[in-house]
């Protein structure tokens, strides 16, 4: 006689057994590997052959097991997330250094090809100020102890002020505009805010302050960069012929990866300034 089959049912896993596959989140392997953990982590049903103690022992195992996959998966993430920031950060870096590199190779040609060479100003945003006060004392126009970038600053914010119709239509507002009828141009308001500012805080001058700087103290600036054109002249437009003194500038996107910044040019020894 043929034994009679069991009619014991094989146990069966079901949806609420396995967790939920993040896609975002975890590899194929590591959906493999979550799905083996949430199965050894399920209660342990002895035999009636097993003791208590080798039951205990074996969940035990088991669980042991499933920390150590799950501290592996943790591993390879942490592993990978560092190789790719540590590889965008590189890139990075090494992009900012090619770009400086370049504005400074640029810089230095013309430099050569007007017979300057670099001083270096701080570049604590009084750099334009400052490098215009070291200009003038070249020029014999300010002593050096006056030559602050406190008087430079004054000096620009009070022409500016004091010229607002040849200003105001070419500073933008720092507020977007509101709707498409608005200029997008400092209000009145603002442009008196600007003036205070830029004369008595560390905000960045630029080339208005150097238009107004040109035309305060009479002098042609010119402003050495990067790329085309290579030098900008700044000079007063009531002067008939040449002016009596010409201020040279360096102007740098990058040179110290912060923003902008302007060094003072001084005429390399036995050339004229």
């Amino acid at each position: 006689m043929a034994p009679k089959k069991s009619k014991k049912k094989a146990p069966t896993t079901t949806a609420q057994d396995i967790p939920a596959i993040d896609n975002d989140n975890e590899d194929p392997l590591d959906d493999l590997l979550a799905q083996l953990d949430a199965r050894d982590s399920r209660p342990v049903v002895p035999s009636k052959q097993a003791t208590n103690e080798d039951a205990n022992q074996a969940e035990s195992h088991r669980k042991q097991d499933a920390k150590e996959r799950f501290k592996a998966r943790q591993a390879r993430k942490a592993a990978q997330l560092a190789e790719n920031y540590v590889g965008s950060d590189a890139q990075a870096e090494a992009e900012l250094e090619r770009s400086i590199k370049e504005e400074n190779e640029d810089i230095a040609r013309s430099c050569r090809e007007l017979n300057l060479r670099i001083h270096e100003i701080e570049p604590d945003g009084h750099c334009l100020f400052s490098a215009i006060a070291d200009q003038l004392v070249l020029a014999g126009i300010l002593h050096r102890q006056e030559a602050k970038y406190s008087l430079i600053r004054a000096k620009a914010s009070d022409y500016i002020r004091g010229h607002q119709d040849d200003f105001l239509p070419f500073l933008p507002s720092p507020d977007p505009p509101k709707d498409i009828n608005e200029s997008g141009l400092m209000t009145p308001k603002q442009f008196d805010q600007y003036c205070t500012l830029m004369r008595n805080t560390a905000v960045w001058g630029g080339e208005p302050e150097i238009v107004a700087l040109s035309r305060a103290f009479k002098v042609r600036i010119q402003v050495i960069q990067a790329g085309k054109p290579p030098v900008v002249v700044h000079e007063p437009p009531d002067f008939n012929g040449e002016p009596r003194h010409t201020l040279h500038l360096s102007y740098h996107k990058r040179l110290y990866g912060l923003g902008e910044h302007y060094n003072s040019l001084k005429p390399i020894s036995g050339s004229v300034p």
